[in-house]
């Protein structure tokens, strides 16, 4: 399990505001399937959210520690019935899609920005 500072749990709860739940646990809890599925977004997209539709508050709670310890994942947030999870990606996998590098403006560009 990651354990995260307070400074690296703030900048991830503001990456993760706009995000919506990728993961929903329904009433079967957390199965070995929803384990798999949890596995296979954190590695595409790191920072994840997950709904859980129990009641149960002490339940959350337990999802949450269960999935970050057999994950290797850091929680990071537990609001409400949403779980905020991060996993860091391997620094040798490949970089994400990086915006292409536009062409340089030409003079005329240039000074129509002033």
């Amino acid at each position: 399990m990651i354990t995260l500072s307070v400074a690296e749990r703030t900048a991830l709860k503001a990456r993760a505001h706009g995000l919506n739940p990728t993961v929903i646990i329904g009433n079967a809890g957390l199965t070995d399937s929803i384990l798999s599925e949890i596995s296979r977004t954190l590695k595409s997209h790191e920072l994840i959210k997950v709904r859980v539709l129990g009641d149960d508050r002490e339940a959350r709670e337990n999802m949450m520690l269960e999935i970050c310890e057999k994950l290797n994942a850091g929680a990071v947030q537990h609001i409400g019935k949403i779980l905020v999870i991060y996993q860091p990606q391997d620094e040798n996998a490949a970089p994400k899609s990086r915006r292409r590098k536009s062409k340089p403006l030409t003079k005329k560009q240039l000074g129509n920005r002033t």
